[in-house]
């Protein structure tokens, strides 16, 4: 029997969550939001790091580029679109590829997190150089699309932050 990742059991918090008034709901939610901020400051000192490696490449002419499967890989498409809109950054300095393709932004694109081609070919369409930062985002840091990524990189000897 396979184990389910973390990311895709039911969490006990909102079992119940059907048999919960509007309020509940609302009350539940925000204190498993709360979670993610605590999460988050625990974190601080590589989040602080990242943001200095990454400062120092597009001070270079380094361009940052996010690799992620599922919600992972949608929220770092999403940053990378809105990089150019709310900060003025020039197109193609911050770049979001999510397994699965464009497709996989508004549908389910089943297996394709544990497709290393895609990775792959995505990788040699962003065609890094030693200036650039590749990120890669995962929920359990376990996605075969983050991974092979992440190899080929280092066997190049890019920068791979995860």
């Amino acid at each position: 029997m396979n184990k389910l990742a973390l990311t895709e059991k039911r969490n006990p918090e909102t079992v119940n969550i059907d048999l919960m008034d509007s309020w509940q709901i609302a009350k539940t939610l925000n204190n498993e939001d709360k979670k993610v901020a605590l999460a988050v400051e625990k974190a601080l000192p590589q989040i602080g790091d990242a943001i200095e490696v990454i400062a120092e490449a597009f001070r270079k002419g380094g361009r940052l580029a996010y690799f992620g499967a599922g919600t992972s890989g949608r929220l770092g498409v999403l940053d990378a679109s809105e990089c150019w809109p709310t900060f003025g950054v020039e197109h193609g300095m911050v770049n979001g590829f999510i397994a699965g393709g464009d497709r996989a932004l508004r549908f389910s694109v089943e297996n394709s997190e544990d497709n290393a081609d895609l990775a792959l070919a995505d990788l040699n369409a962003f065609n890094p150089t030693p200036d650039d930062v590749v990120v890669g985002i995962s929920a359990l840091c376990s996605d075969c699309f983050r991974r092979s990524a992440k190899t080929r990189l280092q066997n190049c000897r890019y920068q791979f932050k995860s």
